[in-house]
């Protein structure tokens, strides 16, 4: 059995990448779903919001505390667990989608008081973030 190795032209390397990921890289190639380290990624703004909704009831059915690491989004599912880094400062944190939102202004999500903390974001209010769901 011989191995025969093939020098692809700078343009095919995006191909190759792909076929490297086996029958996935092949979907991806034909159309399918993109092959990435998440199964959901997005960037955009981020805002917070805390003690004027601590208590209420959120759009899971949860009470919102804003002191947990939580978070509302438009489209993801209730229970999901996703990375936002803050694209300012690298600072990254965990949180869990229990809301619908942000229902202002053009934020892609919306974090808990304590999420926002931890991403150094507070005084500004609003930061730039990539929001990353990984595949299950």
């Amino acid at each position: 059995m011989t191995v025969c190795h093939i020098n692809l032209p700078v343009a095919n390397k995006r191909i190759a990448r792909i076929l490297r990921f086996g029958a996935l890289g092949l979907a991806a190639l034909l159309g399918g779903a993109p092959v990435t380290a998440s199964a959901y990624e997005q960037v955009g703004n981020a805002c917070w919001y805390g003690p004027r909704l601590h208590g209420r009831i959120t759009a899971s059915g949860e009470r919102f505390n804003q002191n947990q690491l939580t978070a509302a989004h438009q489209s993801l599912p209730f229970g999901t667990k996703v990375r936002i880094t803050n694209l300012e400062n690298k600072k990254t944190v965990r949180v869990t989608i229990n809301d619908r939102g942000p229902h202002a202004g053009n934020c892609a999500i919306d974090l808990s008081r304590a999420a926002a903390r931890r991403l150094s974001m507070m005084e500004s209010g609003i930061v730039r973030v990539r929001i990353e769901a990984p595949s299950r």
